[in-house]
């Protein structure tokens, strides 16, 4: 009697267990930490609803802020993060963002880079290197400002940034966006963390701020893994739950490199 209702009860656990999903995994591995990391012409609160899909897995997510200022100040930002984290942690990117990941992510802490249809420059190269072959399709305009600060541009801002978003979402984004210093996009990396750490790439194959041409050989470059989705430059905002798989699957494969 007491073997069955050994068996029961852990029949019982594993289905609890496998009911729970994600949210099990996460707590179970050595990469619990993921730290976001936005690109120009926005901030943090766009990650939301990556945030809530990895959280729900079990993942301690924190969100950078960057000032868009320089790239020293957006490294700096991001390295504030990081020292607060508890163990290995996946640093993740999007567009500007990737770049500050590249040169942050040497940090002992990465355990792993993400890049959301974002830069990866080399050591020595800058964001506007990797667009001189490849620029920016059409529907992407970015308006100076006499302060030596960029906009994209309000007519174009759908186009070229979130095709995939509802008018009303566009809006709200074209009317929130934060312009960077332009001077950033030729500052040079002096790390490529990529060299020294695993990496992941997120691809919108609609893209119109970023070529995917440029996105692929930037992600082949770094011998990163590729996965494709079907959006605009912002798949973190339409694609939630595909970017988060992405960085999931990343912590799980960082996990069991460090084991």
């Amino acid at each position: 009697m007491t073997t069955i209702k050994t068996i029961a009860a852990a029949a019982i656990s594993t289905a609890a267990v496998a009911g729970t999903g994600h949210a099990q995994t996460a707590d179970a591995q050595a990469v619990k930490n993921v730290v976001l990391v936005h690109g120009a012409f926005a901030d943090g609160s766009g990650w939301r609803g990556v945030y809530e899909e990895l959280t729900a897995r079990g993942y301690r997510v924190s969100i950078v802020q960057n000032p868009l200022t320089s790239l020293a100040d957006d490294v700096s930002a991001t390295n504030r993060v990081l020292a607060r984290q508890d163990g290995p942690t996946i640093l993740v990117g999007h567009s500007w963002g990737g770049t500050v990941i590249t040169e942050a992510g040497v940090d002992p802490k990465v355990a792993g880079l993400v890049y959301v249809s974002a830069f990866a420059p080399d050591a020595g190269e800058s964001t506007a290197d990797q667009l001189a072959d490849i620029p920016p399709p059409p529907e992407f305009v970015i308006e100076p400002q006499a302060d030596g600060y960029g906009f994209i541009s309000l007519e174009k801002f759908k186009a070229g940034f979130a095709a995939d978003t509802s008018d009303t979402d566009a809006a709200f984004l074209r009317d929130s966006q934060v312009p960077i210093k332009l001077e950033n996009f030729g500052t040079k990396v002096t790390n490529a963390a990529w060299r020294t750490k695993p990496s992941w790439a997120v691809i919108a194959t609609e893209d119109k701020a970023i070529d995917p041409e440029l996105l692929h050989k930037m992600a082949e470059r770094a011998g990163s893994s590729v996965t494709e989705v079907k959006a605009s430059h912002v798949p973190f905002l339409t694609q939630p739950k595909a970017v988060a798989d992405v960085i999931d699957e990343a912590a799980q494969k960082a996990s069991r490199a460090a084991n």
